[in-house]
C-alpha cells in the first residue's frame, strides 16, 4: 500500500513533526535538572543523543513510540509500506548507534516516549542506577 497523501501534502505533514525539545524531552530535561546532572543536549557523538552527560559517557536517547518501533510487531500489519520501511531503518539505525556508542566506552540509556508521560520516576531510577554501575 501506498501512501494516501501526494508526496507535496507528505512533505508539508512531516515538516511540522518536532525532532527537538518535544514535550517528553522537556519532561526529561526537567527531571535531568531536578537531579542536579549537568548534561548537554543534542550532543555531536554517534545518533546524536538527545541528551549527553559527556564526563559520564552517557547517551541518552527519547524515543518515541511510534518512529522507533515500540510495539511494532503488532502494528506492522496495519500500517503502509511507507511507515513500515521507515519504522525499520530507525530501528536499525538505533541498534547500529548503540553499538558504535558502546564501542567508544558509552553508556546508552534509551527511554520509551509512554514511559516518560506514564511513569518519569522510572527514567530516574534507571539513570541514577546506570550510574551508579561501573
Amino acid at each position: 500500500m501506498g501512501d494516501i497523501f501526494s508526496k507535496k501534502k507528505r512533505s508539508w505533514i512531516m515538516s511540522r513533526i518536532r525532532g527537538k525539545d518535544t514535550k517528553i524531552e522537556k519532561k526529561v530535561q526537567e527531571t535531568l535538572s531536578t537531579m542536579k546532572i549537568k548534561f548537554e543536549k543534542h550532543y555531536r557523538v554517534n545518533g546524536n543523543p538527545d541528551f549527553a552527560l559527556p564526563r559520564k559517557k552517557i547517551a541518552i536517547f527519547v524515543d518515541g513510540d511510534f518512529w522507533h518501533g515500540y510495539n511494532f510487531k503488532k502494528r506492522e500489519n496495519k500500517l503502509p509500506d511507507y511507515w513500515v520501511n521507515k519504522i525499520k531503518r530507525n530501528m536499525k539505525r538505533d541498534r547500529k548507534n548503540n553499538k558504535e556508542l558502546k564501542k567508544l566506552g558509552w553508556k546508552v540509556l534509551r527511554v520509551w516516549e509512554h514511559s516518560i508521560m506514564k511513569s518519569p520516576d522510572s527514567f530516574e531510577r534507571k539513570l541514577k542506577a546506570l550510574l551508579n554501575r561501573k
